[in-house]
């Protein structure tokens, strides 16, 4: 009996970290993505029309979650402050590169938000602190974390919008789409396994966001062929 029960734990925790390991995997996918655009900032020497701010909301949300992943705050989650940890060495680096390259007036802007965000998560970490019961902080700084992800997850509502009036995928790229859907699913298993609202609850919506994205895109994907092949073929004469 005893074996039996020790069997049935280290199986759901190999599982658990092993969804928290792919969910780090997949995650640093999204953290790479942005490469391109950088290389030609600095290919340019100017940042061109590109907005800094993604890289500003993505910073603050890698540090607000890599808090919540701390032993001091939730216990067993120390895959959360990896994956946050990478996410906002990432962050960090793509916002000064752009202050680098950018105008005088966007980089005066950028470095405005780069404070502020410093300053608002050193508050969070200093007041979560001064919390002497332990479910309460917890509880503070989850509800930051769910409140924080879920934004995150719901930024590219606007995408879906342009993509639905364009009915095009132009603007929606396949490999974003399904590195989220595979990251935010990886976590929301990790978190009901963990027992952790805080995680499963944004995952799981960033899941069915992630969901609809991809139907969107084999759909408008799809269409946009049908309507290619229907078009009359051009016929050379040379």
């Amino acid at each position: 009996m005893i074996m039996s029960m020790f069997a049935a734990y280290s199986i759901y925790t190999v599982a658990k970290d092993a969804a928290g390991v792919a969910g780090n995997i997949f995650a640093f996918g999204l953290f790479v993505s942005p490469i391109p655009t950088f290389r030609r900032i600095m290919r340019n020497g100017s940042t061109e029309l590109f907005s800094g701010l993604p890289y500003v909301y993505s910073l603050i949300n890698c540090l607000i979650c890599m808090w919540y992943g701390t032993p001091l705050i939730s216990p067993d989650n120390l895959l959360v402050t990896t994956v946050n940890s990478i996410g906002a060495v990432f962050q960090f680096v793509y916002i000064v590169i752009f202050m680098i390259y950018a105008e005088k007036e966007k980089k005066v802007r950028m470095l405005g938000l780069l404070l502020a965000v410093l300053a608002i998560v050193a508050t969070i970490i200093v007041g979560s602190l001064r919390i002497l019961d332990d479910v309460t902080r917890r509880l503070f700084v989850g509800s930051l974390s769910c409140a924080s992800l879920i934004s995150m997850f719901a930024s590219p509502l606007f995408i879906i919008k342009l993509v639905i009036q364009t009915k095009s995928v132009e603007f929606m790229p396949f490999h974003l789409s399904l590195s989220t859907f595979l990251m935010s699913t990886s976590f929301f298993l990790y978190g009901l396994l963990n027992e952790d609202p805080f995680i499963y609850a944004p995952n799981g919506i960033g899941t069915i966001l992630a969901i609809v994205q991809l139907i969107l895109y084999f759909y408008y994907e799809n269409k946009s062929r049908a309507d290619t092949s229907g078009e009359p073929l051009v016929v050379s004469y040379t």
